[in-house]
């Protein structure tokens, strides 16, 4: 498989986090081409501000594999990580990050901090932004503007 193929999973689990009403955000752990770990943002189903879609994925690549070191594993996420995320990638030794969309309020990957190139942290993840890139946005854009006319109708 291929980044493409990988994030296209992450943008299915992604639907399945709109479908529960939450912000649509999947992720995908990859271990040596078989995925390991799952994701989708639950924040608010889970009433857990941790509960983003990297951080379930992590969780869950965690658990499967019985080692919170996540050595020589990839995630592929929808959406740019934010801080909390891009820390719990770099603490769980995860060797490459991918990404779809750019997220301009919030990203950790450089759109608004890069994490990833301080170098007196002592663990570099690889980093490759922009996979499906307009399927990503896509998707967010329309849940924001479907979730902005329900509130006008209001």
């Amino acid at each position: 498989m291929i980044d493409a193929d990988y994030m296209k999973l992450a943008l299915e689990l992604a639907s399945q986090s709109q479908a529960a009403g939450e912000v649509p955000v999947g992720a995908v752990v990859v271990k040596d081409g078989e995925i390991v770990g799952r994701g989708f943002n639950a924040p608010i189903s889970r009433r857990d501000p941790s509960a983003h879609a990297e951080m379930m994925a992590l969780r869950d690549a965690a658990q499967r594999l019985g080692n919170y070191r996540l050595v020589g594993c990839e995630l592929f996420v929808t959406l740019e990580p934010c801080l909390m995320c891009a820390g719990a990638i770099m603490h769980a030794r995860i060797a490459r990050a991918v990404y779809g969309a750019s997220d301009p309020k919030t990203g950790a990957c450089g759109s608004v901090l890069d994490v990833f190139a301080e170098r007196r942290l002592n663990h570099h993840t690889e980093v490759t932004g922009g996979v499906l890139a307009q399927e990503c946005g896509a998707l967010l854009s329309n849940f924001f503007a479907l979730r902005r006319a329900q509130q006008k109708a209001q």
